[in-house]
């Protein structure tokens, strides 16, 4: 099929952004917002900062709180992107957990909560966003990793196991729904970009030996993700399917 044409931007598209109050969520927001795309911005937390930066510099967005452990949850978030615009096109899953244990003390409830975090919240949305992609014939899923799962970092088992079972999980979905127009694609990202439910940056001994393991030597920035996230939820990334994209400077030369 020879390519003559490409859609530039994102000009009428609608894209939801998960995790979207903080950080690397608010991030995405913006960018994809600087493209053009329409928002809506949820979060469990309230996110009305986030809606305020993106209207504030000319984007269009909706804000609704949502838990995304429960998959009516995840179907609101949904009928209010399709009630304020009247499409879909774009899924940002930015949801998840991250903790530090040695395996031997790491309880049960915290690998479930790294479990249920990670993966159930993925499921419930990806599962509420397909039917109407399916439809329109068109969509970009982008879910997200960690370079902690090519380093194999010590600590983080139930981390590690999680952000695994992203990559495997959107490699196999990806099969399956390209026929319908359907890209899903994942961003492996540092740590030192990973942040905590408070908003700050995840701080341990672990992040003192990252730095100076890497081949370009500064922190990663939301900014850094945010403008591999704006490619793959173009229309022009349609080419790029179940791949994982290492964004962490150079740690994990995957």
């Amino acid at each position: 099929m020879k390519i003559t044409q490409f859609e530039l931007g994102l000009n009428g598209r609608v894209a939801i952004v998960t995790g979207a109050a903080i950080g690397n969520g608010r991030a995405f927001c913006e960018r994809l917002a600087q493209e053009g795309a329409k928002l809506v911005i949820a979060d469990l937390v309230d996110a009305t900062e986030t809606l305020r930066l993106v209207t504030e510099a000319g984007g269009v967005a909706v804000h609704v709180q949502a838990d995304l452990t429960n998959p009516a949850d995840a179907d609101r978030v949904v009928e209010i992107a399709l009630k304020e615009y009247g499409r879909l096109d774009i899924l940002v899953h930015n949801v998840g957990h991250y903790s530090e244990e040695p395996f031997e003390l790491l309880e049960f409830d915290e690998w479930k909560k790294t479990m249920v975090l990670t993966l159930d919240t993925m499921y419930h949305m990806v599962r509420a966003v397909l039917p109407t992609m399916k439809k329109a014939g068109f969509g970009r899923i982008i879910t997200f990793s960690s370079d902690t799962v090519w380093l194999g970092t010590p600590y983080l088992t139930h981390y590690v196991t999680a952000k695994m079972g992203v990559i495997g999980f959107t490699r196999s979905l990806a099969a399956e729904v390209g026929k319908n127009g359907i890209t899903i694609n994942t961003v492996s990202v540092g740590l030192t970009a990973t942040q905590s439910a408070t908003g700050d940056a995840v701080q341990s001994s672990i992040l003192e030996h990252i730095l100076p393991a890497q081949a370009v030597h500064r922190p990663d920035e939301p900014e850094d993700i945010a403008n591999v996230v704006a490619f793959l939820a173009l229309p022009a990334s349609g080419i790029i399917t179940g791949q994982t994209i290492n964004v962490d400077g150079g740690v994990a030369r995957h």
